[in-house]
Formats: structure tokens, C-alpha cells, sequence
């Protein structure tokens, strides 16, 4: 054989040896700090992951990957140049939220690639995430993203079978029921009593995700595709129908993160409660920007309770002396906020007032009293007169909105979300996000979104025949609430039983007791708390008033105490030295064990809120105990059927 003949053999003998080696199958490991959760990825002809906890398998080896419009797959055959680990160990100060101090603990793994993309993968003591890191130059467009999460076994899953405010419905992962469709957190029950949470978080230039039911104990992901046409449309068209959808998910820049895919653990129900891996895996504010003027509080909320006032000499409703009174009533009890919701302007011209409605003598009396003012707005007419809104409504001196009716889950929509916060932040607005999909940590990376509801709440008892049930009210918190903060809307002062709640728009009842109802301001996370009811409602019981006026919205120490799903719950959190624990219960009566150890060592003045013995009757019934506690007691309560408990320790 010639020379020049023999390299060339032996340059194509390494090349065909080299691209062998490339489709050699690879494995990895990961740990989480405690080791309890281990995850594998192998690499090969694709790139699989799958996931252990205490030795026992949760997710079994599954595929993932990213196609692009041009026919490139990310994560198919993928050659590895490298492979990076790192831990980090940090405590976080977030600006508020249910602790002052979050511990960040986790090992990461990042997979680099031959193909410019990265998969990244990190393991906490809560749970794993997983996310694709691309750094090309050009734009992409995203045809779909493979994100299927296999079980070993048929196990029961809490699917929400609507974007944002559905009852959950309790199946096993593969019944493919009508819809299957459910949006996140999802939460499944393995048989061994595992929580098994799925969701995501930092979603920016990026579609929500939702899964639904496949064979093989398989829950699958998918995205709505990018809007191509639409038209005005939905509730009082106030929303945006697509009509027409581009043959792709999404439209983004080629060096960028995409969204982590989480999977949290909870050996127990309540420990879900204070698992915050949906903010921890959030992309970080911008720390060069003053975020001090973001302040949480509670909110005097009109439209739940129709702006019925009673016992006063003028007409209530729509107009500016039934606002004044709002006004009155925040000043007077602490109340931060009253929020002027829907019919106090044209939803379609954020600029012109409805008839009566004197915007700017309100804006004066409202500073006078030291009380702000956040106005309700349609989005998509927001979106059209964003900039010269916003600038009017900075000129009077708005410190926020409440944005209502997004009702999708697609790119365009996600992008709008971040863009008012980002035009609001410049302005010194917060911002509360209603009918709109689930949260993703974007309280983090923009502390003024102060609330986001996407969640079945109070408002239903106004229009829909099964309305909230105790049920739901104590499955939220250990599903939706895993997501981030939830605008429940609660404090009803009309309390019924199953067997007598009515369904009445314009006079709506609560289900439950009355203690069910305060309970809620401790129980459910919201930095922007409502109090939906009638400022005369609660003026006439001065004892639920004082606990509403002084009850705080964030907090310095979450602890949660006990809970079933769909049972009951309790927690308790502080707020500098006084301690507040509520408790909540479905239909059933039952009795709790409050165990105070976990207390600092001192004597403490307690008031307990409970229900009164008529309380299953009656839901307005409760009662009032005051007594000296200490870390060594162990309180034992009673609660009605639907029913609550507050106690509070000085």
C-alpha cells in the first residue's frame, strides 16, 4: 500500500473509531446533599433520566429533548464534550415571603454538547429539576419539547382539568378522562405515600406546560403552539381567541435558558407546605434596581361583596361615596389597599371612568388617608395602552393593578405577564395577576408581582352551583400553593353549612365556618391578602375586625404542623415575636393536637378563634378563649364540620 494511500486509510479508520465512540452510551449520576434522591441520565441515542428516592424508583428512564422547526433535535445522538458539577450551599434573603431566609442546598450536573446545548440538572434535598441551556446565534423556533414523566406504577394523581380554577380531580396517572388535560403543579400519591409534585419555574419567552394522561403509567408534556391570528373574544370579550397557531411552540433566542422541568418530594403531606424549589429555581431580581417600595398588605375588596354597604345614607355602588367608604374603612383598621375592580371604568379604555366614578378626587382622598389605590384592568386593553396608561397612572400616583383575564397559556401571553412587569417595576407599580396561568417563581425575579390567583377561589360561591367546598379549600395548599403565592380572595362573613350554602351573586355565602374563613389568612400564602367582604359586614363583629387588621400577609418563620390533603391542615408562622397557627378542615368534624414544642422557650398570651358549639348548624358561630400557653403544651381542638381555628400567641 502506498503512503499517501495508508493515511488516508488510517484517517478514515479514527474518524469511523471516533464516531463510534460518539454513540457509545454514557451514564451520570446525581445526588441530592442528603442522598435520599439520586438521578441517572444516560446518553446514547438520546439523552434518558430517571429518578430514585430512598433507593426506590419514582421516575423511570424517559427520553428528553428539544426539535427545532429545522429538523434538529436537541438531545438526539448528542456528542458530549464535557461534563461540569458544582454545589452550592447558600442561605437567601428573599424580599419577603413565608420565611425572611431560604436555605439553598443543592448538587449540580451540567452536560455539555457538540451541538451547542447544555442539559443541566440539579438535586436538592426537596426535589430534582431539570433544563435545556442552548448558545447558538440565531433565533429559534421551537416545533415541540419531549417532557414525559413515566411511574412505576399506576398511581392516584391530582389533575386540575383547566388552565387555572378548576375543583381537582383525583384519578390514576394513565385514565385518560375528559379532559385530559391538566395544568401544573400536579400531585401524585405513590402507593408507598410519597408526594410526588410536577411543575416548572423561570418560564420566560416560553409557553406553560401542561400534561396529560398516556399508557404506561405516563404523563406527558406539551405547550400550546404560538398564536398566529385571533380575535377579540372569551368572557364580555374581554380576552383574545386564537383562531390560528404557528406550527411551533415557540419563538426565541438562540443562547438562552429555557425552563427547569421540577420534580418535588415530601415524605409527608405537610412537608409540601415550606418546599420553595419553585423560588429557588427562579431566575434572581435584578439587584441593581431599589425594590423597597414593593409593599405588601392586605386589600378592602369590592366587587365579592357587590358594594353592598349597610346602615349608610347614600346609595351604595359604582360611584365615589361608596368608595370613600372603603377608603375610610382601610384607613381605619391598617388595611394597606382597596382595589376599584371591574365597572369602575370602561374595561376597553383604561383612561375614561365609569359614569360617577370621580377617579381623581378619589386618588386625593385616598393619599390624604394614607391608603392606595389599586385599579382592575382587562389585559389585552392594558397591552394596547400600556405606555400612556401607565404613565397617567403614575402621574396620580397608583401604586398598583390588578390585571384579569389572560385565560391562555402560550408564549405571547407569558411574554405580556413579564413585559407589565417590567413597564409596572419602571414605575414603581405593583402588580396582581388574575385569570391567568400558574405561577413560576416570577415573584423572585420581579418582586412586584405581588399576587397571582390562578386558583378555584371564593369568587365561585358568586356563580357556579358547587361553588368552594372545604374539600378544595384544604387540597389547594398542598397542590396549587406549592407554585407560589394564591389570591383565594377570602374573608366571607356569611357562613353556611353543606346542607343550607346557596349559590347568590349579588348576597354570596361562604361554605364553612366562620373560623374556616380567618383560618385562611394564615394558612394561604398572599402577600396581597383580600378581605372580599362588605367593610359594614365586618364592622359589625369588631373581634374578627381586629384579628383581620392586625394579621400580617408575609412572614419571618413558616412551621407546618399537620395535614392530609383534602382532609385538613395546619401551620404555623411568625411574624417577628407573635405566632399565628390556623387550621382548616373539609366536611368532617375532627379534633387536632396542636403541639407546641417547636415554641422558644416563654409564656405566651394566646387568643384562640374557634368554632362555637352551634358552628356545624350555624357557620357564623364561634368563640373566643383567651389563656396563658407555653412550648410544653399540647392543645387540643374541636372543629365543625367544615370548619377553623386561629390561634394567636404574644
Amino acid at each position: 500500500m502506498k503512503q499517501n494511500a495508508f493515511k488516508k486509510y488510517t484517517s478514515c479508520l479514527a474518524i469511523a473509531i471516533l464516531t463510534t465512540a460518539c454513540c457509545i452510551a454514557q451514564s451520570y449520576s446525581l445526588s441530592s446533599p442528603n442522598n435520599k434522591i439520586a438521578v441517572n441520565i444516560s446518553t446514547g441515542d438520546d439523552i434518558r433520566y430517571s429518578v430514585s428516592y430512598n433507593g426506590n424508583p419514582v421516575l423511570l428512564p424517559t427520553p428528553v429533548s428539544l426539535e427545532l422547526t429545522n429538523g434538529i433535535i436537541l438531545g438526539k445522538e448528542p456528542t458530549i464534550t464535557g461534563v461540569q458539577r458544582q454545589t452550592v450551599n447558600k442561605t437567601l434573603k428573599p424580599l419577603y415571603g413565608i420565611s425572611s431566609t431560604i436555605a439553598e442546598n443543592y448538587n449540580e450536573l451540567s452536560i455539555n454538547t457538540k451541538n451547542n446545548f447544555s442539559l443541566v440538572f440539579r438535586a436538592y434535598n426537596e426535589g430534582v429539576a431539570y433544563r435545556f441551556v442552548t448558545r447558538m446565534k440565531d433565533s429559534l423556533l421551537i416545533k415541540r419539547e419531549r417532557s414525559n414523566f413515566q411511574f412505576p406504577e399506576n398511581a392516584q394523581a391530582y389533575f386540575h382539568p383547566s388552565l387555572s380554577e378548576a375543583n381537582y380531580r383525583l384519578q390514576k396517572i394513565s385514565d385518560t378522562l375528559h379532559p385530559n388535560y391538566s395544568s401544573l403543579p400536579l400531585l401524585v400519591k405513590m402507593n408507598s405515600g410519597l408526594n410526588v409534585l410536577l411543575h416548572e419555574s423561570d418560564l420566560l419567552q416560553y409557553p406553560c406546560m401542561s400534561v396529560k394522561s398516556v399508557q404506561n403509567n405516563t404523563l406527558e408534556g406539551e405547550q400550546r403552539l404560538y398564536p398566529k391570528k385571533w380575535k377579540q373574544g372569551g368572557y364580555s370579550d374581554y380576552n383574545l381567541v386564537v383562531l390560528e397557531e404557528e406550527p411551533y411552540i415557540a419563538k426565541t433566542a438562540g443562547s438562552r435558558s429555557f425552563p427547569w422541568r421540577l420534580i418535588a418530594f415530601a415524605e409527608n403531606d405537610k412537608d409540601i407546605l415550606t418546599n420553595q424549589l419553585t423560588y429557588l429555581l427562579a431566575s434572581e431580581r435584578d439587584n441593581r434596581q431599589d425594590w423597597s417600595w414593593v409593599k405588601p398588605g392586605k386589600v378592602a375588596w369590592d366587587w365579592w361583596n357587590s358594594w353592598s354597604l349597610t346602615g349608610v345614607p347614600f346609595q351604595s355602588g359604582i360611584n365615589t361615596l361608596t368608595f370613600k367608604y372603603f377608603i375610610d374603612f382601610a384607613a381605619a383598621n391598617g388595611i394597606e389597599y382597596v382595589v376599584l375592580d371591574e365597572k369602575w371604568s370602561d374595561p376597553f379604555n383604561l383612561l375614561k371612568p365609569s359614569k360617577g366614578v370621580d377617579i381623581e378626587e378619589l386618588v386625593r382622598y385616598a393619599k390624604m388617608k394614607k391608603v392606595g389605590l389599586l385599579l382592575w384592568c382587562v389585559w389585552n386593553t392594558l397591552d394596547k395602552q400600556m405606555d400612556e396608561v401607565l404613565d397617567k397612572y403614575q402621574k396620580w400616583g397608583i401604586p398598583g393593578l390588578k390585571v384579569d383575564f389572560i385565560d391562555r397559556e402560550d408564549q405571547l401571553v407569558v411574554d405580556f405577564v413579564e413585559r407589565v412587569l417590567k413597564e409596572t417595576a419602571k414605575r414603581k407599580m405593583i402588580v396582581d395577576i388574575h385569570g391567568a396561568f400558574h405561577p413560576t417563581g416570577l415573584q423572585r425575579t420581579y418582586p412586584n408581582l405581588i399576587n397571582v390567583e390562578a386558583v378555584r377561589g371564593l369568587e365561585w360561591n358568586k356563580f357556579n352551583k358547587d361553588g368552594t367546598s372545604p374539600g378544595h379549600d384544604v387540597s389547594i395548599p398542598f397542590i396549587r400553593m406549592f407554585a407560589g403565592s394564591m389570591d383565594y380572595t377570602p374573608g366571607a362573613m356569611q357562613n353556611y353549612n353543606q346542607a343550607d350554602w346557596k349559590q347568590i351573586f349579588d348576597r354570596p355565602q361562604s361554605q364553612g365556618t366562620r373560623c374556616h374563613q380567618l383560618a385562611m389568612y394564615i394558612v394561604y400564602y398572599a402577600p396581597l391578602q383580600m378581605l372580599s367582604d362588605a367593610p359594614t359586614a365586618y364592622e359589625a363583629d369588631k373581634k374578627v375586625l381586629q384579628f383581620l387588621s392586625e394579621v400580617p400577609t408575609v412572614w419571618d418563620e413558616t412551621i407546618p404542623l399537620d395535614g392530609k390533603t383534602g382532609e385538613y391542615v395546619a401551620v404555623a408562622r411568625r411574624k417577628g415575636k407573635t405566632w399565628y397557627i390556623g387550621g382548616m378542615g373539609n366536611w368532617d368534624k375532627r379534633e387536632v393536637t396542636i403541639d407546641l414544642s417547636f415554641l422558644p422557650a416563654k409564656n405566651y398570651t394566646g387568643t384562640l378563634y374557634q368554632d362555637g358549639a352551634n358552628a356545624g348548624r350555624i357557620g357564623n358561630d364561634y368563640r373566643i378563649e383567651q389563656k396563658q400557653f407555653s412550648p410544653s403544651d399540647k392543645v387540643k381542638i374541636s372543629m365543625a364540620s367544615g370548619g377553623g381555628f386561629v390561634l394567636v400567641l404574644k
